[in-house]
């Protein structure tokens, strides 16, 4: 028998080859505690710029924020990334090692990992938002239902703020965070000078005129794609409603009225041979342009007008657009910065001709509109499906009538049927003949 070679690797050639040795450019220290985050400050942030503990505008609870003497004051916009797809930052830094550049090379990085992919942006946020909550409770009750706001300094007005976990009364002893502050307070406030000492008192007619200033400049820039599509695009569309079926039925009746002008052209009398050719020429030509409208062609010109129609039956006009997205800004900074009861307080200020510079009249007009049409689609929605399930319903109680009849005539039949009939059903009759066949012709 013929010897066949093995394709199997020696053992020594398996088991003596030596395993690769991979040697790692950085090392991971462990680390006690929780991870790191990972925050975007400004250029311009000076040495003195701190992360402190403040009130948040909207509901008082203590939020970070970066305060720099130079820059103002910023928030941080968390950044995070989905959920299905899981990252992380891997950070290396240097240390700092003078103007030697060999000893910078010769230098071990520190590396460290981040398990976290969220990343903390600052971004400036106006500082009359964080005494806001104060100017709004300095009022004092006058009779039963009636309140005013009092003049008070800028410290009383600090002092109304919450105090736990807030570090507002360190950040106020720099002058130049302090100044701030005050200056944006004079913007939404109305003051008065007692002594050397300024008083402030809110004036929601001046906080709604800021506030839509703010609205402008953001919707001027252009919301984003989904703020955009959910409560501008979506918010002013209108339903299609019964447009079409509506030409549709005056071209029936324009078709039904030109085939009765047609019928009377051709039964007119006629009694002289010329009268009758030259009747006869006209009677040809007016039917074949009456009868246009019947052809196949000119049906889908007129289901294609149809159908444009239908689909330019309510639009938004470019002043209406922009006002619902002025609108849409302005509610969003409401909800973001501004008290609940406020925020609510100010919405009912635009409708107000005294108390906002624009006019959201034809929004509003537009709106009323869309809301009775879009009324008017659902109840011919409605409608319809009740048309559609009581007919269902009259069938199936048809068929449940047919039913129950024929039952009931089976069991007259059966009761008419004598004793004699009943047993000779009975009778296992497969191996006899049937009687017609004694009966048949030999």
């Amino acid at each position: 028998m013929p010897r066949t070679r093995s394709t199997k690797p020696a053992a020594s050639e398996s088991t003596d080859t030596p395993a690769a040795t991979l040697a790692s450019k950085y090392t991971l220290t462990p680390r006690d505690g929780s991870s790191p985050g990972i925050f975007i400050l400004p250029k311009t942030a000076t040495p003195e710029a701190r992360i402190v503990t403040l009130p948040h505008p909207r509901n008082g609870k203590p939020s970070r924020y970066l305060i720099c003497p130079k820059t103002g004051i910023h928030e941080f916009t968390k950044i995070s990334a989905p959920q299905s797809a899981p990252r992380s930052w891997l950070i290396e830094t240097r240390a700092d090692s003078g103007d030697d550049d060999t000893d910078s090379k010769e230098a071990d990085p520190h590396v460290d990992i981040v398990s976290s992919s969220d990343m903390f942006v600052a971004t400036t946020i106006d500082a009359l938002f964080l005494v806001l909550p104060s100017l709004v409770d300095a009022t004092v009750q006058k009779g039963s239902d009636e309140k005013k706001r009092l003049f008070l300094s800028s410290d009383d007005h600090f002092d109304k703020l919450p105090e736990e976990s807030s570090h507002l009364s360190e950040i106020l002893q720099w002058e130049a965070t302090r100044a701030l502050i005050e200056s944006r307070m004079e913007i939404i406030c109305d003051t008065v000078e007692a002594g050397d000492e300024k008083m402030f008192r809110l004036s929601e007619k001046k906080l709604v005129a800021t506030i839509l200033e703010k609205a402008k400049r953001m919707s001027d820039g252009g919301l984003p794609a989904t703020l955009e599509e959910k409560f501008v695009k979506r918010a002013l569309e209108a339903p299609i409603l019964l447009h079409r079926s509506t030409l549709a039925a005056k071209v029936s009746e324009n078709q039904a009225a030109a085939e009765v002008a047609t019928e009377s052209e051709v039964s007119t009398p006629v009694t002289d041979s010329a009268q009758s050719q030259s009747t006869t020429v006209t009677t040809d030509s007016n039917s074949s342009f009456v009868s246009q409208p019947s052809t196949a062609a000119t049906s889908f010109v007129e289901d294609g007008q149809a159908e444009d129609a239908a689909m330019t039956a309510i639009q938004a006009s470019a002043e209406v657009t922009a006002l619902q997205r002025l609108r849409v800004a302005f509610d969003f900074i409401c909800s973001r910065y501004v008290p609940t009861a406020t925020a609510e307080q100010l919405k009912l200020h635009l409708s107000q001709q005294d108390m906002c510079s624009v006019d959201f009249s034809p929004l509003d007009k537009y709106r009323s509109k869309l809301a009775e049409l879009r009324a008017e689609a659902v109840a011919a929605t409605s409608t319809a499906d009740y048309s559609r399930k009581r007919m269902g319903d009259e069938e199936e109680d048809a068929l449940r009538q047919e039913k129950k009849r024929k039952l009931e005539e089976e069991k007259k039949r059966k009761a008419n049927e004598s004793r004699g009939v009943r047993e000779l059903k009975k009778v296992n009759t497969s191996g006899m003949m049937k009687l017609s066949h004694f009966f048949k012709a030999k």
